[in-house]
């Protein structure tokens, strides 16, 4: 039996206004694993970071090495005890994440430094 000529073009239209819904959904997801990369690289640079200042490497040392691992980051480091902790802080990767102010934050302690 055929359709009513009324509903021509009901899929089409359908299909139109699910599509950029879909798009935006898949754009989100993918920038959420973009920040999830980003965090874990900011995480291994903390912890690197606070293995050279342990080492007794200068706090300049410690920023170049920040700096090769994942370019711009705010760094601020903390003795606690027999500890050198560091801390790394880095806007979005992410273009549509960095626009609302999401920053990214990672920190690691380290044994040694006892000065």
């Amino acid at each position: 039996m055929p359709s009513p000529s009324g509903d021509r073009g009901t899929v089409t239209a359908e299909f139109a206004a699910v599509v950029p819904a879909v798009l935006l959904v898949l754009a989100l997801c993918l920038g959420a694993v973009q920040v999830s990369g980003q965090q874990m690289r900011l995480t291994a640079a903390a912890a690197a970071a606070a293995r050279s200042l342990a080492r007794g490497d200068g706090d300049e040392s410690a920023a170049g090495l920040v700096r090769r691992l994942v370019g711009a980051a705010s760094m601020s480091t903390e003795r606690q005890g027999e500890f050198v902790c560091v801390r790394l802080r880095a806007p979005s990767a992410f273009g549509a994440f960095a626009t609302f102010g999401v920053t990214v934050t990672a920190g690691s302690c380290a044994l040694g430094g006892g000065g």
